[in-house]
């Protein structure tokens, strides 16, 4: 496929009940539709759908479906593939639409662009969308974002997801985690260690913010050994303290360094110096 530049966008491609000439729709058999092979949406909201389907079965089909012909009495979804689906789970025969001429590429951006716009895909959808845009026409990250109406910091963002595990991935698109999970997760090179790490997350429902100083530590194991070397090095007060027991009691002390109460240890082999270190004690 050649690549072309976008065109006008959703206002200029789909019919919204405001503006749809009454006089150029048409009742078309349900049975003779068929999904658009575009859609980038692979999971269609069962609740959602069956919500629609009551809306419908009470008030009918108020915005007509868009659709193309591909030949004698078949058609596919231009737009409207829910409203679609929603008819044939009411036990629509017919469903109104409206036919225009469109082709592949016409088809592809008003399917990527009318479900970005509607907010209708999942974050992993989202990115192969705006990768399949990116590869089939001739535009960069901020024509694009400009078309869909986002930044082209999220777009640019967004694609990057695509580098994941895929089942980082998964766990992504079923809302598992979220999109800072993912990018936090994205710093990690090795893919094995993208999906243990994830796997992690989940167990310990880390937060954002949890996540992000976990792949770091993740990322600079030497490092955080040494931090926490730190933070366990007594002072030297504490030290000398441990020392002047240690000679008093005539046994070895340690005192561990702990964010609230230090440890204090008292190394005895045997009850009868156990008994004798009591005496010194009383």
């Amino acid at each position: 496929m050649s690549k072309k530049r976008l065109g006008k966008g959703l206002s200029a491609l789909i019919n919204n009940e405001e503006n749809v000439d009454q006089s150029r729709v048409e009742e078309i058999f349900v049975d003779q539709i068929e999904a658009n092979p575009f859609q980038p949406r692979s999971n269609f909201d069962e609740d959602a759908l069956k919500e629609l389907a009551n809306s419908i079965r009470e008030k009918g089909v108020i915005q007509p479906i868009t659709v193309r012909k591909i030949k004698a009495e078949k058609y596919q979804i231009v737009a409207g593939e829910r409203r679609w689906r929603a008819s044939k789970l009411v036990g629509l025969n017919k469903i109104p639409a409206v036919i225009r001429n469109f082709d592949d590429q016409e088809m592809l951006e008003i399917a990527l662009i009318e479900n970005i716009q509607r907010e209708d895909l999942n974050p992993v959808e989202e990115a192969k969308a705006y990768k399949e845009m990116l590869d089939n026409f001739d535009i960069t990250q901020a024509d694009l974002a400009k078309q869909v109406g986002k930044s082209r910091s999220n777009v640019s963002n967004m694609v990057r997801l695509l580098k994941l595990a895929d089942k980082v991935k998964n766990h992504l698109e079923r809302g598992i985690i979220t999109i800072g999970h993912a990018r936090a997760l994205l710093s990690l090179e090795k893919e094995s260690t993208q999906v243990a790490a994830c796997e992690n997350i989940i167990i310990q429902d880390l937060t954002v913010r949890e996540t992000e100083n976990y792949v770091e530590k993740l990322k600079n194991p030497l490092k955080d050994k040494e931090k926490k070397k730190e933070s366990s090095e007594l002072s030297p007060i504490w030290q000398q303290a441990a020392e002047e027991l240690g000679k008093k009691l005539g046994t070895k002390v340690k005192i561990k360094q702990r964010k609230k109460n230090n440890l204090l240890t008292i190394e005895i082999d045997s009850v009868e110096k156990l008994n004798n270190l009591m005496k010194k004690i009383k």
